[in-house]
């Protein structure tokens, strides 16, 4: 294609390499339009959410590809490489059969503005690096901090994502609680000899970031206490009562409750209100994980359901999930901006301490993150273009659609139905007629059912298990994806159960 530089000759200079030399203009457009082309090709106009190759599979057809070649091949040959062998061998997210994970279809206004943050190249780590993204990023986290029933002293950062988050709250809450209650500076003087009796607690059903956390802060993972949850797979607060008292009784230290805004496997979502009665009544941290779940906000319908949200001290939210934003996107909230003194601290050539006094933004003091990416930007762009509303209806869609396809499966007796959904994961399993009593014979059939699926390229359908028995989970987060494509998969999956059993039942 004409315009772009082959870039693999010796005689390509800086000029067309970066942008803003001569000739760089037309070079970028001409690049991004191969790019797109590319995107397009193996994406767009993909008619499966899977080629169906197996990691040796792959290995192979990668084997030849020299990843750091002596001598460039050009611009076009790159990319195009690119294209056969990696965009398409890649999970198409945006297809409507791809239903495994929460990895949500990007909304392709924030793919816009994934290229302009991106050719920016800003870190915001310090103002005089990114000086508008600094204060529309401050501005932003304070309208989010309303939309979740913050108030003004409220404050946050955009990070990585829900592990990111959820390890910020938890470093704030052991931080905090080792000056308050041991006049402990954890940062300067590391943990006291008490801190082998701290502990955290959260649901049996919370997300693994919580032990692995605690791994991180140097408590280790044995300082998570799991509680159990109620049929619907919440909290329970009588279990955690329980908890509590065990916890007395023992000499242990608890100083953090996690609440979760949407489990990875049932979508639940705990009684925050009285999580956040307890944890006041205790002195406890209390942190809401609110990853795959805190898009309810957006939402008239269902925002009920973050009911006591706003009584979290942190609280970690997703947009890289429900939100429908490229990877990576994600927020941490902070009730009380002022509880940042407890991980604070200044560099002078990022941010002297006179810059506070200046009024000069300070965002790396917020952020386990030293260079980080103008995140912000792309939710900024799709709540301008869209609208509060509009996204909204997106999530309500899949939720109504969960339910739908939930109704489906518990009127087939081929399948049965783990729980009904509490958001728009649905988990269920093939029900083979030969293996009765047989939860052995059950789990490899729906096994390999997700396997076939996989290898065929028909579906990307996740496993999970409930009880100790393999389940099948459908995540529907794609509002392109309708009750005609979630039938088409189960028609597959009965019929591929079906031959699974008579297969076992003949050996």
């Amino acid at each position: 294609m004409s315009g772009v530089p082959d870039y693999a000759d010796g005689r390509t200079t800086a000029e067309t390499l970066f942008l803003g030399g001569e000739g760089s203009a037309e070079a970028y457009r001409t690049a991004m339009r191969i790019a797109e082309e590319a995107v397009v090709e193996t994406i767009v106009e993909g008619d499966a959410p899977y080629s169906g190759r197996s990691p040796e599979r792959l290995r192979a057809r990668l084997a030849d590809l020299e990843c750091l070649p002596e001598e460039g091949v050009g611009f076009e040959r790159a990319v195009r490489g690119v294209s056969d062998l990696v965009l398409a061998d890649s999970v198409n997210v945006s297809h409507p059969a791809c239903v495994a994970h929460l990895q949500c279809p990007p909304l392709v206004p924030s793919l816009a503005a994934e290229a302009m943050l991106t050719a920016t190249n800003q870190s915001l780590d310090s103002w005089d690096q990114s000086p508008a993204a600094s204060v529309l990023e401050e501005r932003f986290v304070g309208r989010l901090a309303e939309l979740f029933g913050y108030g003004e002293d409220a404050d946050g950062v955009f990070t990585g994502g829900g592990t990111a988050s959820n390890f910020l709250g938890l470093l704030l809450a052991r931080n905090r609680h080792l000056a308050e209650e041991h006049g402990r500076d954890a940062r300067r003087d590391g943990l006291p000899p008490e801190a082998a009796d701290l502990r955290i607690l959260c649901s049996t059903a919370a997300h693994f970031t919580a032990e692995q956390a605690a791994a991180h802060l140097g408590l280790g993972e044995r300082a998570v206490v799991e509680v159990e949850t109620d049929d619907d797979y919440r909290l329970s607060p009588a279990a955690l009562d329980a908890a509590l008292s065990r916890l007395d009784a023992d000499g242990r230290e608890p100083f953090a409750l996690v609440g979760t805004a949407g489990t990875t496997d049932f979508g639940s979502v705990d009684p925050l209100d009285a999580l956040a009665d307890r944890a006041e009544e205790r002195g406890l941290w209390f942190h809401v994980d609110a990853a795959y779940g805190g898009a309810l906000a957006l939402s008239d319908r269902h925002r009920d359901r973050l009911a006591g949200i706003e009584r979290a001290d942190s609280v970690a939210v997703d947009f890289h999930k429900l939100f429908y934003q490229p990877i990576s996107c994600g927020l941490f909230l902070l009730r009380d901006g002022d509880d940042y003194r407890h991980v604070a601290r200044n560099a002078a050539y990022l941010n002297p301490e006179g810059d506070d006094a200046a009024g000069v933004p300070n965002l790396v003091s917020k952020s386990t993150q030293t260079t980080r990416r103008f995140d912000a930007l792309k939710p900024l762009v799709a709540f301008r273009t869209l609208g509060r509303r509009r996204l909204a209806a997106l999530v309500e869609y899949t939720l109504d659609l969960a339910d739908e396809v939930a109704a489906r499966i518990a009127a087939d007796p081929d399948l049965e139905l783990a729980t009904e959904p509490a958001l728009n994961a649905v988990v269920f399993r093939y029900v083979p007629s030969s293996a009765a009593g047989d939860g052995g014979r059950a789990d490899r059939i729906n096994e390999s059912i997700r396997d076939a699926l996989l290898a065929e390229g028909d579906a990307v359908l996740a496993r999970t298990e409930v009880g100790g028995r393999t389940h099948l989970k459908f995540t529907l987060l794609n509002p392109r994806t309708t009750v005609e494509d979630a039938e088409g998969i189960l028609r597959r999956v009965t019929a591929l159960g079906r031959d699974l059993d008579a297969a076992e039942v003949g050996r």
